[in-house]
């Protein structure tokens, strides 16, 4: 175990069962950082009314049972009753160079869960936009995170690919013909083919051959699966796919086809659905629609707001192909927890989802559903980020201008590089930049999305961390060495030495507690931590030219430790760690 707080929270732990008897065991130590420690443990201020004690009472006995020699240089009680624990630098050292041994740099393997995540989800024939771009983001360090805590994660790309719109779409693409320059544009520029199809429809006329006409019908032949329908609406799904893994290629996540899990994959079990929430009871016909009232749900003047699961013309929506989701989750693909990486609008349709579910008994209390909700992307106006004319950013478009902006940069910094290597560090500062604006704020609030501030080299930036790893392989670089070598024992001497190693030491906490809160803003914030750790380490501690050479290797191996967290960190949340910057 490398976590100084988590072993001092048992050995605190052990102390309070053996002073005031095991029913006291399991309390929280409430150990945190101190000013005036390394830690403190503030357990006493919360048991002194339960015992019937003074605060510095109850320390005192804590410190009589508490066994830490082998960990702390010094423990006393301060204040009204906290403990101060302060660590022994050889503890310090000795476990820091232990993570180096560990593959796993002190991140803990969790017990195995099957867990489906459910992100990212675009429209077929339809481009994404900045609006995909942190469900996508999150979604997928959240995926990253949970497998290397050694769980069983299911990735779930719920794309939109079955409905109304569909009949529209295959009418104009049989009239451009599918080999058409038009069709290509489902790969290079979904929106395009998809307004003609749209303006077509619209300006259709009533006429029974017209093109809204045969639309509708088309519709009707798709659902009824039709096979030269379903021939010519998979070659549109299969024409988006192109253009899909362009952006996900593009943006570094690990989505693939083999992930897809659209719309069309419940379409057989939805009158199941249906059937199953009448017969129970559950739904009910209300106005011709068949509805769900749930206890707790009620909009204007206190009346009930329904789930409408089968609409009055027969047709079905969101909420029960959502229900067929769940249900195909947890019988299906064995979840043990379910998560939905969708924005934030949508909490009050996923409550009302998993209550009916649940209900039904297609949900058991013994699997965890959440929905992790995404806020808003906002320009400097302070709005939903748009393009000059109110459309919603085009997500490649933004990456573009991301790549664009980071190779002025690297152009700049770096004239030395071969034109090939700058364009290569540019896409990787681009993409990191955009990505770590999103993923160092929590995912539930907006952020404003500001390229100066994102690709700055300073403050908690992505560069700024791409830059922290490079640094260090540098200094390996200029001492002709390689960090996999640097295997000394690590002594602590300084200050600075000391900050840095037991910042490493957090680092498998750090990653447990992201994946057990599903917050990646908590990673994104030591990594930064670490970095700041690592200029302060520098300002006092020379590597290179340190004053001796136990001192010189104890200090390769601090960074080339240093080196590993941030990769691995950066890797977690899908930011590449460039050679060079």
């Amino acid at each position: 175990m490398a976590d100084p707080q988590e072993v001092l929270s048992r050995r605190v732990q052990s102390a309070l069962g053996a002073a005031f008897g095991p029913e006291y065991a399991d309390t929280d130590p409430v150990i945190r950082p101190s000013q005036f420690a390394d830690y403190q443990a503030n357990a006493a201020l919360a048991l002194a009314k339960r015992l019937g004690r003074k605060p510095r009472e109850v320390s005192a006995a804590i410190m009589e049972h508490l066994d830490v020699s082998d960990v702390c240089s010094a423990v006393e009680v301060s204040g009204p009753g906290f403990v101060n624990l302060t660590l022994r630098d050889d503890w310090i050292s000795g476990r820091t160079r232990a993570l180096l041994d560990d593959e796993r740099l002190g991140v803990p393997a969790q017990d195995r869960l099957v867990i489906p995540i459910d992100y990212s989800a675009p429209n077929v024939a339809k481009e994404m936009h900045v609006g995909h771009l942190r469900t996508t983001v999150v979604g997928d360090s959240l995926a990253r995170t949970l497998e290397f805590l050694g769980h069983d994660v299911i990735r779930q790309n719920h794309i939109g690919d079955w409905g109304t719109p569909f009949g529209m779409l295959i009418e104009h693409l049989l009239e451009v013909g599918e080999d058409s320059p038009e069709a290509g544009l489902l790969t290079t520029d979904p929106n395009a083919f998809y307004q003609a199809a749209r303006t077509k429809f619209d300006t259709s006329g009533p006429e029974e051959d017209g093109f809204a006409a045969r639309a509708r019908r088309r519709v009707v032949a798709l659902q009824g699966g039709d096979d030269e329908t379903l021939r010519l609406w998979r070659g549109l799904v299969e024409l988006s796919k192109v253009y899909f893994n362009k952006v996900y290629a593009e943006l570094g996540v690990t989505l693939t086809d083999d992930d897809l899990a659209g719309e069309s994959t419940y379409n057989a079990m939805l009158a199941e659905v249906c059937d199953d929430l009448e017969a129970k009871g559950i739904a009910e016909i209300s106005e011709g629609a068949l509805c769900v009232f749930l206890e707790g749900f009620t909009g204007r003047e206190d009346k009930p707001v329904p789930l409408i699961v089968r609409k009055s013309d027969g047709g079905y929506g969101y909420p029960t192909t959502d229900l067929a989701t769940i249900r195909h989750r947890v019988d299906d693909l064995k979840a043990d927890r379910v998560l939905y990486v969708v924005g934030a609008p949508q909490a009050m349709h996923f409550k009302m989802v998993w209550a009916t579910a649940r209900k039904a008994g297609w949900l058991p209390d013994s699997v965890e559903v959440t929905h992790v909700q995404i806020g808003n992307v906002l320009g400097s106006d302070g709005k939903i980020l748009r393009t000059r004319s109110g459309a919603p950013v085009r997500l490649m478009a933004l990456l573009d201008e991301a790549i664009e902006r980071a190779a002025a940069v690297v152009r700049e910094n770096r004239p030395d590089l071969p034109a090939e290597e700058q364009a290569a560090i540019a896409r990787q500062v681009g993409i990191g930049a955009v990505k770590y604006a999103d993923l160092s704020v929590a995912h539930d609030t907006e952020y404003t999305f500001d390229f100066d501030r994102m690709l700055a080299l300073t403050g908690n930036t992505g560069p700024y961390l791409q830059y922290a790893q490079a640094r260090i392989r540098s200094i390996f670089r200029k001492g002709g060495l390689s960090p996999e070598r640097a295997r000394a024992d690590i002594a602590i001497g300084h200050e600075a030495e000391r900050a840095l190693a037991l910042k490493l030491l957090e680092f498998g906490a750090v990653v447990a507690q992201v994946g057990d809160l599903l917050q990646p803003h908590r990673l994104s914030t030591y990594l930064f931590e670490l970095a700041q750790s690592l200029t302060a380490f520098y300002e006092h501690c020379p590597v290179l030219s340190a004053a001796t050479e136990a001192e010189r290797e104890s200090r390769l191996t601090l960074i080339a430790l240093a080196l590993r967290v941030l990769v691995q960190g950066l890797d977690l949340l899908g930011v590449e760690a460039p050679e060079h910057m």
